[in-house]
């Protein structure tokens, strides 16, 4: 009689109860838009009759035990650390994960992104462990130089990406570093995509044809280095102009939120700015509803994987103003107004562009509808990637 396969899977922040009782009711995660990877992750132990043990970081620890799941909500160490605590950090988390993996006799071990160092995993490797990283974010900063620290940890993890079970992949752009890192030796990478229900964007109306103000969306974590400031600057010149009839629409907190808030008063351009504070499904549906554009300002000192609100806005039908930083635009780039990394000017000449010209928010807004089926698809979702890499 075969043993039973045993799976965990470290997943990083998602509030992985919630999506388990979600999940056992047939239902969706009302804070997300796109499907939860934790969800596939239940569907797929369910198919291979598998025990399951998921691992997701939180601010408190919380665990339940249903059947053939552990789900816990595991404390995040030394919480916002930074510098040397933050390597502490994710060495301390390397090791828990190491000895939960063992205690629960592990056959595979799935991890995302920023759950550890990949380097802390070969470990289980080595004792004949499937390891799958499953890669969120580009291993390092296309635009940006490596520190020295980062190029050590780099080194160190290049052992596990040669060695391990299968890769999984967010972007093309992970696939050519996987193979830069390894020189062309690993296991297969199988790449994957968000993948969304056509129910949540069926009726997100066309943008407003009242173009007075021209409102531009950004949703998402507040946070420096998503552009947060660059906004700012952007608003600023936008005002210098003498233009008061565009206005940013800011969807989500973080830590920059407030420092922003303050900052656009300091700076008195609160007209052009609309704070809303976290959104849910729900409400971004009207705020992708109401808006002209989306912008996604990412800096290039950003480790972006894919950005799920690229995505989200052209399935809603919204051009997208962001750079190459942010790997999905190689798959929706008729849909974008691409502006050179970190570029102000480029960004407000992009604003200005689409303020002056409507004609090139609706050739836009029709290129989206030629990207769309491939968010749709569930064969390129993670669940089937899951699946096919442990057939």
């Amino acid at each position: 009689m075969s043993k039973q396969l045993r799976i965990l899977y470290a997943i990083g922040t998602e509030d992985v109860i919630e999506a388990y009782k979600c999940w056992t009711k047939g239902c969706d995660v009302g804070s997300q838009v796109s499907m939860t990877f934790s969800s596939y992750f239940y569907s797929v132990c369910t198919a291979l009759d598998a025990f399951g043990y998921v691992i997701g970081l939180a601010r408190k620890t919380e665990v339940i035990k249903d059947g053939r799941f552990i789900i816990e909500r595991r404390r995040v160490l030394l919480y916002g650390a930074k510098g040397v605590f933050y390597h502490v950090k994710q060495i301390l988390q390397g090791i828990q994960l190491l000895i939960s993996a063992i205690r629960f006799g592990a056959d595979v071990v799935i991890a995302d992104s920023g759950t550890t160092y990949w380097f802390l995993l070969l470990p289980l490797s080595l004792i004949g462990v499937k390891v799958i990283p499953s890669l969120h974010c580009t291993l390092w900063r296309k635009y940006s130089k490596q520190t020295l620290g980062e190029k050590i940890i780099l080194c160190l993890g290049r052992s596990l990406f040669t060695r391990c079970h299968s890769i999984h992949a967010v972007s093309h752009d992970i696939t050519e570093q996987v193979a830069v890192l390894t020189q062309g030796i690993h296991p297969p990478v199988y790449e994957f995509l968000p993948v969304y229900k056509r129910s949540d964007f069926a009726d997100i109306p066309l943008p407003p044809t009242e173009r007075v103000p021209l409102r531009i969306l950004f949703a998402g974590r507040v946070e420096y280095d998503k552009g947060a400031f660059d906004l700012l600057q952007i608003a600023k010149r936008i005002a210098s102009m003498g233009i008061k009839d565009i206005v940013f629409d800011i969807c989500g907190d973080g830590a920059a939120l407030q420092p922003l808030q303050t900052s656009v008063k300091t700076e008195a351009v609160e007209d052009l700015f609309v704070f809303h504070g976290y959104c849910n499904k729900q409400q971004m549906h009207f705020m992708f509803g109401r808006s002209h554009a989306v912008i996604v300002p990412t800096r290039t000192d950003f480790l972006e994987g894919f950005n799920r609100v690229v995505a989200e806005s052209v399935l809603s039908g919204r051009l997208v103003i962001t750079s190459a930083v942010c790997p999905a635009i190689s798959y929706v780039r008729e849909a974008v107004i691409e502006v050179p990394p970190n570029d102000i000017e480029a960004y407000v000449a992009a604003i200005l562009q689409i303020y002056n010209d409507p004609i090139i928010c609706e050739q836009k807004r029709l290129a989206c509808f030629k990207l769309q089926e491939q968010f749709y698809d569930s064969s390129k979702c993670w669940g089937t990637v899951l699946e096919l890499s442990l057939n």
